[in-house]
């Protein structure tokens, strides 16, 4: 009796909330109970997880905020170009997708670059290029138009972060190059990655295996996305890579399964190949536990 009348109060509550207030109390949910219903060392796959070279990382079930595994979650660490989802979602937040940006020299800055100065791009298209690609001097020509001047639009990534709770990060630039002064941890990016993918373009975008963008010119731009889980792990929705050599390889992923949706982020693993891999076996380890969960009848506990 107990039970329902929490259940029923806490729709309740819900349902007087705005989109936005139950968007932030969603991503704000985290829980650390799992392991008082479930015996996680007894689940499938853990034995596995010692042998991850990963640095960081935390495991969510995004339906009741379970931390189905974490490792050094709180850390301030490197983020290399997951950095790009803030860029992303201020960009979707705070242009008109059909606007017009070139490419200028003040925004090409690094040589490891599909755009090239005076190339012009719908707004759209350039953030779907930046994203899939990932693309430094693309999230730099997005920032200065967003911003006004990149400066401006560090600031708005701020003022985001410090909004969505991110107490652990902060941002100095729009792609996540080296910089000491950009940094975040994996329990703040997946608070990111939750709040990103409530938007459905966003979820659209990181979810493209690969796109042929138009350019202003009447040029095409073949893209593929350089997340593998998208082919490669059933089920996977996004997220984000990111390497550069102060942050490791990092990986923000999502998959669902059989109504089940996990949000991992993995930071610091040794190699390309295995941040996947690593992430692929985390997020087999997060089904297997919540099916547990459920088989013990914790549906019931959401």
């Amino acid at each position: 009796m107990l039970l329902l009348f929490l259940s029923f109060f806490a729709c309740w509550s819900e349902e007087r909330l705005t989109p936005e207030e139950q968007r932030l109390q969603k991503i704000a949910l985290l829980d650390s109970t799992l392991q008082d219903y479930v015996r996680l060392d007894s689940i499938e796959g853990y034995e596995l997880l010692e042998g991850l070279s990963a640095e960081a990382w935390m495991l969510v079930d995004d339906s009741t905020g379970f931390i189905i595994s974490q490792k050094n979650a709180c850390d301030k660490r490197f983020m290399a170009s997951i950095t790009k989802m803030m860029t992303c979602l201020l960009a979707l937040e705070n242009g008109n997708m059909d606007d017009t940006i070139f490419i200028t020299k003040d925004v090409f800055l690094t040589k490891d670059s599909w755009v090239k100065p005076g190339d012009g791009y719908r707004l759209g298209d350039l953030i779907q290029e930046m994203m899939l690609v990932s693309d430094n001097n693309a999230a730099y020509a997005i920032a200065k138009h967003i911003g006004g001047d990149t400066l401006t639009f560090y600031d708005m990534m701020n003022s985001k972060a410090q909004y969505l709770g991110m107490d652990s990060t902060h941002f100095a630039n729009p792609n996540g190059m080296p910089c000491d002064s950009n940094y975040s941890s994996a329990s703040d990016l997946v608070r990111l990655s939750r709040y990103c993918m409530w938007d459905s373009t966003f979820a659209a975008i990181v979810g493209t295996v690969e796109a042929d963008l138009p350019l202003i010119d009447g040029q095409h731009l073949e893209c593929y996305n350089t997340n593998q889980l998208l082919t490669s792990y059933e089920g996977c929705i996004g997220i984000k890579t990111g390497f550069t050599r102060q942050a490791g390889n990092c990986l923000a992923s999502a998959a669902t399964r059989d109504g089940l949706t996990l949000y991992l982020v993995l930071l610091g693993s040794r190699s390309r190949s295995s941040r996947f891999k690593e992430s692929a076996i985390l997020l087999d380890y997060g089904f297997n536990a919540m099916k547990a969960f459920r088989e013990l009848g914790g549906q019931h506990l959401e």
